[in-house]
């Protein structure tokens, strides 16, 4: 997770996004302890206050919860993780949509490819 950060982007957000992918993996599970403020700025090379508004926007959309002397921990309400994880599906389906149709390519065009990229076996996960 030391890799660099956009700048066209809060580092904030980036971090909550990081963290929110790293949910869908698997790589933090329900329950699981995230790491204290202090190290998770060490892991990613930025000042402590913008771990700490990741944190608390993580909290506010309840993905992640504090508790107080034992520090923040992935939610293990399932309702809320698949909510997360549709809403993250939508956002990339609709960036990916968005660069189509830029690019000029309508609707149909997009589905077609996309059957094809997937029934051609390239769209299966490694």
């Amino acid at each position: 997770m030391t890799d660099l950060f956009q700048s066209t982007k809060p580092i904030y957000s980036q971090l909550a996004d990081r963290i929110n992918r790293q949910i869908l993996r698997g790589e933090l599970k329900p329950g699981d302890k995230l790491p204290s403020v202090r190290e998770m700025a060490l892991q990613v090379n930025v000042n402590p206050n913008t771990v700490q508004r990741t944190y608390r926007e993580l909290e506010g959309m309840e993905i992640v919860e504090s508790r107080r002397g034992q520090g923040t921990f992935v939610t293990e309400n399932e309702e809320i993780l698949n909510a997360m994880r549709e809403r993250l599906k939508k956002d990339e389906i609709s960036q990916f949509v968005e660069g189509m149709h830029a690019m000029g390519y309508k609707n149909e065009e997009i589905e077609e490819g996309l059957r094809n990229f997937l029934n051609d076996g390239k769209g299966d996960q490694a």
